[in-house]
């Protein structure tokens, strides 16, 4: 009943005029924000908080949490439309919610992913709301080897789930985690495949690869197949939208289940973009029809964006409760909270219950705002592919140079880019997958960390995930998936060996 009491006091607080208005205003920057390649939802957040410091810090948490918001369904605009995420979690998005574009279906797979954000946010609120102490208190359990166990369940995964070549998903993961390993070694400093360049030494930035892999290579890809300069039709309507609003219960599982991941990854830092890959490759092994999923599915389009949503709200639960950020952008508005002379723990909660409560209201309405203004310009956003390709094709490179450019404000970006274009290009070619190595790409680098962490903790012994019980049962599942395609074959074999000697 406390809890109840205190959430009604929140929507107090949110629900004044001004506090409206700096949450729509939020969504607005944040969503262009999110549609912009390379600048990003902490970019974003970042950029605007010297605003906040002429707000009271309810309003100033309220203006920065809705930008984050916004740039939560901004990142999917792009992805659908041109195949270019705007944001890493919105990768596992382009599988299907391009191909969906391609087929006519743009306003279909924008609605099925803006209402599948609005439902993750929804189900990781009511957990923030009622469970953000204890989460937080199981979330303090993880270690690096915990760490290091879900990241190889992630890889993991993929090797089980990735179709009929479980080879190329493997190469795929080792040339991420071979371009991971570029630049200044994490823990020993030293400089690694660098190859006396100084340009390397920064690495390869994950939303520069990604412009590449996934924009220039479709355009590569769609010139060669016939230089195609009609553009794609998109029906647009509010029927469209109620239909797809009629559809979506049929994913009930693949919504709890990508909520639930969201949730349980969104308090590990850059969580967002590994649950988005998960949820994607779990609603492909549990689907009636697995083959669909990348020929344009609408539950290829509801599992990453209901898991990435869920996760981007989670990420606030350690910041609020222990102090720990849980994403990029959550760690800038912990910066903010310092600078409003906030100090983030249990003790906020007693301290300044007005500011907890507000924000906590705060994600329950302004994500239902957040999805009314989205839906509402979906017609829009579906009639931009009416433009003849000519056209497109050309906006789209600018859009790609500018965002790769963005990143660090270097032109070799651009040349990166453009190299991971023709890299993109070649993997659809040849038919290997280009998420494992996207994925290995953006996780290297934290996994690398969590490994060593937790091999200098056990003085070099790799039974340290195995000793824990939170570790040990996440890595024995890892490797179950691992192995599976092995597993699966041994099977077939075995089968085939009792058919034949009864036959």
């Amino acid at each position: 009943m406390e809890t109840l009491n205190n959430l009604m006091m929140g929507f107090e607080i949110f629900f004044t005029p001004y506090n409206i208005l700096v949450a729509v205003i939020g969504i607005f920057l944040g969503t262009i924000v999110g549609v912009l390649p390379g600048l990003g939802g902490a970019n974003g957040v970042a950029i605007l908080i010297p605003v906040t410091f002429i707000m009271p810090p309810t309003s100033a948490i309220i203006l920065l949490a809705c930008i984050y918001w916004g740039a939560l369904f901004g990142g999917v605009i792009t992805s659908v439309l041109f195949n270019i995420p705007g944001e890493p979690w919105s990768v596992a998005t382009c599988f299907d919610g391009h191909p969906m574009a391609k087929k006519g279906k743009a306003a279909q797979a924008l609605t099925a992913a803006f209402s599948s954000h609005f439902i993750g946010a929804m189900f990781a609120t009511i957990a923030l709301t009622f469970f953000a102490p204890l989460i937080a208190e199981i979330a303090l359990k993880f270690g690096p080897p915990e760490t290091f166990s879900v990241m190889m369940l992630t890889f993991s995964a993929f090797v089980a789930l990735g179709g009929k070549a479980p080879i190329k998903t493997l190469i795929a993961i080792f040339l991420g985690f071979t371009m991971a390993a570029v630049g200044i070694d994490i823990v020993s400093g030293k400089l690694r495949l660098t190859f006396g360049t100084t340009e390397l030494m920064g690495g390869f930035n994950f939303i520069v690869a990604v412009i590449g892999l996934f924009g220039l290579g479709e355009i590569f890809l769609t010139v060669e197949e016939g230089l195609k300069m009609e553009g794609l039709s998109a029906r647009m309507s509010l029927r469209v939208i109620w239909e797809t609003w009629k559809e979506l219960p049929r994913y009930w599982r693949t919504l709890l289940r990508g909520a639930l991941i969201g949730c349980w990854m969104g308090f590990k830092p850059g969580g967002a973009t590994p649950a988005s890959f998960m949820s994607y490759g779990f609603a492909k092994q549990f689907s009636k029809n697995p083959e669909e999923f990348g020929t344009g599915t609408m539950e290829g389009v509801v599992a990453p964006e209901v898991a990435a949503h869920a996760a981007g709200v989670s990420a606030m639960v350690p910041m609020i409760t222990l102090g720990i950020p849980g994403s990029p952008t959550a760690a800038v508005m912990l910066g903010g909270l310092m600078i409003w002379g906030l100090q983030p723990g249990p003790m906020l909660f007693k301290e300044h219950p007005d500011f907890v409560w507000g924000l906590i209201a705060s994600i329950w309405a302004s994500n239902a705002i957040g999805v009314i203004i989205v839906l509402a310009f979906v017609p829009l956003f579906a009639a931009i592919l009416r433009a003849p390709f000519g056209i497109l094709m050309p906006s789209i490179v600018f859009i790609c140079a500018i965002g790769a450019y963005a990143v660090n404000n270097r032109m070799i970006d651009i040349w990166y880019m453009i190299i991971f274009g023709f890299v993109g290009y070649a993997f659809k070619k040849l038919d290997y997958p280009i998420a494992p190595m996207v994925l290995a790409l953006v996780l290297g680098d934290m996994a690398e960390t969590a490994m060593r962490q937790s091999l200098i903790m056990s003085q070099g012994s790799p039974l340290i995930f195995f000793n824990r019980p939170i570790a040990g049962v996440i890595m024995t599942l890892a490797l179950i998936f691992f192995f599976w395609p092995v597993i699966t074959s041994l099977r077939q074999r075995i089968r085939k060996a009792l058919q034949s000697v009864k036959g």
